[in-house]
């Protein structure tokens, strides 16, 4: 972490110094804003915490609720997320207080007494090790609390408002800020009134029940509920053997259980299968007692008992899997017409809780858009830019539902219905990658190139996330994971993987350095707004084949060594080398004839390209220009 380029700092470094918005935030929200975010679920406030970054942009953040959520539902957060939440600057701090699944036991009827059951299998909860991040328990609060913390140390100091509920809006074309949002003051010292702000983009991220989906004319399709599955979080004594491992059971009287661990030691969730819901019997199973559950949980697990002693949370639901037809307010995508209203997480999908996706998916969702509407408002990009965001999510979430309407399905099959005695740890297993969140792969766009040149860095696929490897920064000799340097600041980031030479020697890599520096094509010297420069949109990182005590950094080209802060200080710390046996070429299948990996700001890889094809790099660039 880089805190003293600006002076010294003696306080707490990851409250960043406040600038535009941020230094006379008003108490009161205002009658006009830029963004209003409708909702402080994880899809609101991860956008929150990343138009943060964009200090001159006004962003507001409403929520029916009178002040931050105490128990949430979600608790699953998947290792894609635990990313996310590095380059958010609390992976560490989240990782610390949460449970942390490592593997999952299965259980199923014991073929010599069918009435007990027995484990018959226990698998690795990431076999491949597709990361290095873990694979998380932690309630969906703690999450909320932390981006909540990110969106307020960020320079635009973005809090929520409280107490204000969503009554409708119309978007009339008209004027600076097209949309017009009616709002109530449903707490605190304005209880009662309503009012009306304007703003130029609303985002929904208000839930399965959004008012913001019904406002602009958007429906959930799919398969209606027709399974229901009682979910409570327990503290209890009981005897069965695995209470803190991840667990698929399988009785043979029928049911099943789902297991979850949560953190602090103590506390657990389960999925209780409680059937098939009739035509006619959906509210009776809606109105199934705790005591119910407890009961049909006791069964499910003879010959162990379970003996609840305190129930912080229970609820009962019917799985179903809906989606919308689009994420934002054009109806017509060849009308021209380009969107002011967008929709996220709930509002566009509808799944079971079991795959523990609903929130992870959600804060992609938000992580997606919250930086193409930053580009877009700070005259950087095009508004072209955000018709990306339905095209790449949508089909993200139409992934999630065909993969959760299998994975619910097994899970409430009875154990002779399967053809293979391990189909389901089999199923778990295969499709690992999935539920980890790291089969999202965006097709080629605006921002996202053909993989012509996919072969120069195998191990870094056009269109999925950047994968980190270890590397050895120069100036100090540090091992560090490269994807880990990376910041949700909003910017682009190019890793340069050298060619063979050395600094100091012409090569490929230093006419590529000396294009971005010099050429009036490079994305490095366009016109860049509110009076910045292009360090406050790129981050350029180069990756040398030698180890860093082989590597001089004094020849290292400036571009990779830039001056920051007013006092000019020069960064020694995007230069590093190959680590000592974990050489990141081989790893990630780099061309030893180098390559430039370029990625997005939501950590999406958009372009492979050789060192000699800056034409390339600049037509990427100026399709982003606005």
């Amino acid at each position: 972490m880089q805190f003293h380029h600006h002076g010294y700092v003696s306080g707490d470094p990851r409250v960043q110094p406040a600038l535009g918005e941020g230094l006379e935030r008003s108490d009161a929200l205002p009658d006009e804003v830029d963004v209003l975010i409708v909702g402080t679920g994880p899809a609101g406030m991860i956008m929150a915490a990343q138009l943060a970054q964009f200090p001159h942009i006004r962003t507001r953040i409403i929520e029916r609720r009178a002040g931050r959520l105490e128990i949430g539902h979600a608790d699953g957060i998947q290792a894609r997320s635990v990313e996310t939440f590095q380059a958010f600057g609390f992976a560490g701090r989240i990782t610390a207080e949460a449970y942390r699944i490592t593997e999952m036991a299965f259980w199923k009827p014991d073929p010599d007494q069918p009435e007990h059951i027995i484990r018959t299998a226990r698998t690795l909860d990431d076999p491949e090790g597709i990361s290095e991040f873990p694979h998380l328990i932690v309630n969906q609060a703690r999450v909320l609390d932390y981006l909540a913390e990110s969106a307020a140390n960020g320079p635009a100091r973005i809090r929520p408002d409280f107490g204000i509920e969503f009554k409708g809006l119309e978007v009339d074309g008209e004027g600076d800020y097209p949309v017009s949002v009616a709002l109530k003051h449903v707490a605190g010292p304005d209880e009662g009134r309503e009012r009306t702000v304007r703003a130029k983009y609303v985002v929904g991220c208000d839930g399965a029940r959004s008012g913001v989906r019904s406002a602009i004319g958007c429906t959930l399709a799919g398969d209606q509920a027709n399974h229901a599955w009682g979910v409570m979080d327990v503290l209890a004594r009981t005897d069965f053997p695995d209470i803190r491992t991840k667990c698929a059971i399988q009785s043979h009287s029928g049911g099943s259980i789902l297991l979850i661990p949560r953190e602090g030691g103590h506390l657990f969730r389960m999925y209780v299968d409680l059937g098939e819901v009739p035509a006619d019997g959906g509210s009776a199973v809606r109105n199934t007692p705790i005591e119910q559950i407890i009961a049909k949980a006791n069964d499910i697990l003879t010959p162990y008992t379970l003996d609840v002693k305190d129930v912080a949370w229970h609820s009962v639901y019917e799985v179903g899997h809906r989606l919308t037809d689009r994420f934002d307010d054009v109806k017509n995508p060849d009308s021209g017409r380009l969107p002011r209203v967008f929709i996220t997480g709930d509002a566009c999908h509808t799944h079971s809780a079991k795959a523990g996706q609903g929130m992870n998916v959600s804060m992609q969702d938000g992580f997606n858009l919250g930086w193409k509407l930053g580009y877009v408002l700070s005259n950087r990009s095009p508004a072209s830019l955000l018709s990306t965001y339905s095209a790449e999510r949508q089909v993200v979430a139409k992934n999630l539902i065909d993969f959760d309407k299998q994975w619910s399905t097994m899970m409430a099959k009875r154990p002779e219905e399967f053809e293979n005695p391990g189909e389901l740890e089999e199923f778990y297993t295969r499709t690992i990658e999935f539920p980890a969140g790291f089969m999202t792969e965006y097709e080629p766009s605006l921002i996202t190139n053909d993989a012509d040149h996919q072969a120069l860095a195998t191990g870094f696929p056009i269109g999925k996330r950047f994968k980190s490897a270890m590397v050895s920064r120069v100036c100090d000799g540090n091992p560090l994971q490269l994807g880990h340097q990376a910041k949700a600041d909003g910017r682009w980031r190019l890793y340069v993987f050298a060619d063979a030479a050395t600094p100091e020697a012409d090569s490929k890599t230093r006419s590529l350095a000396e294009w971005l520096a010099h050429s009036s094509d490079s994305p490095l010297n366009a016109s860049f707004p509110n009076g910045s420069s292009w360090i406050d949109w790129f981050d350029i990182k180069v990756i040398y084949q030698q180890r860093h005590e082989d590597i001089a950094i004094q020849e290292v080209p400036s571009v990779f060594t830039p001056e920051v802060g007013p006092f000019e200080l020069i960064d020694l710390e995007n230069v590093f080398g190959v680590a000592p046996g974990d050489d990141i070429f081989d790893a990630r299948g780099i061309d030893r004839d180098g390559a430039v990996v370029v990625v997005r700001p939501d950590q999406y890889v958009a372009d492979v390209l050789p060192l000699s094809h800056a034409d390339r790099l600049s037509e990427l660039f100026l399709r982003l220009q606005a």
